[in-house]
């Protein structure tokens, strides 16, 4: 009777075991379920950190139709050519912007060869603190820049360094606009943005629209302005 007992508990704290597992599969699967739902056919590329945020955290993510768009990528290509261009005599080369924009270190230099000015920052740092340390230097002669300009900041220190591509892109386009840089930024690009949130224990999801260039008539204009003003 006690052998069957003990067997009995065994098998008992096995489906236990595997229930529970089942309900943490369950609850992945819904958290991405959740964030894909709203973008079918097209599904969201998920990763597992996506689905685990704390309480009121969020995450943004690109819908990949927005990826493929020409516009997009020409948008892309043309600031990668223009930074390694503007660089070329630093041995700089970029290939990717997400990762090789994120720790400040080709930002720090981009800046430097556009402004004429050294900034006060430790060459290489490899600590995620240093990196920070540095973008916060780099990021705050940017809007030193910018701002008395009226130029919106859409980007910061975290965005950034977390490789948000879209926060990367509205700085590189301000920079360009605001250097009066010689290259034609494709019109109307624009991304659909997924915002992914946690609220009471449930992901939210809300899908905005994020304008990257306009019209080449505003964009003279703005560069037009801002001759006027330096």
């Amino acid at each position: 009777m006690k052998k069957d007992e003990s067997f009995l508990g065994k098998l008992g704290g096995t489906l236990a075991r595997k229930k529970k597992a089942k309900e943490v599969s369950d609850l992945q699967e819904e958290g991405k379920n959740a964030i894909n739902a709203p973008m079918n056919p097209s599904a969201v590329d998920i990763h597992p950190e996506d689905t685990l945020l704390e309480e009121n955290e969020e995450r943004t993510m690109i819908d990949p139709n927005s990826k493929e768009d020409p516009k997009f990528k020409e948008l892309i290509k043309v600031l990668i050519d223009w930074i390694n261009d503007v660089l070329v005599e630093e041995r700089i080369i970029v290939k990717q912007l997400e990762e090789d924009l994120y720790d400040g270190q080709v930002l720090q230099k981009l800046l430097e060869k556009l402004a004429d000015r050294k900034l006060n920052v430790a060459e290489v740092t490899q600590s995620e603190i240093g990196q920070k340390q540095k973008l916060q230097t780099v990021l705050e002669a940017v809007h030193d820049l910018l701002r008395p300009h009226g130029w919106t900041i859409k980007w910061n220190v975290d965005s950034i360094h977390g490789k948000n591509l879209i926060s990367i892109l509205h700085l590189l386009v301000a920079l360009a606009m605001h250097f009066r840089a010689p290259i034609r930024l494709p019109e109307h690009v624009s991304v659909q943005v997924v915002v992914v949130r946690k609220r009471e224990g449930l992901l939210q999801t809300t899908h905005v629209t994020e304008e990257l260039t306009t019209t080449t008539d505003r964009l003279d204009l703005v560069c037009s302005i801002l001759s006027l003003l330096t």
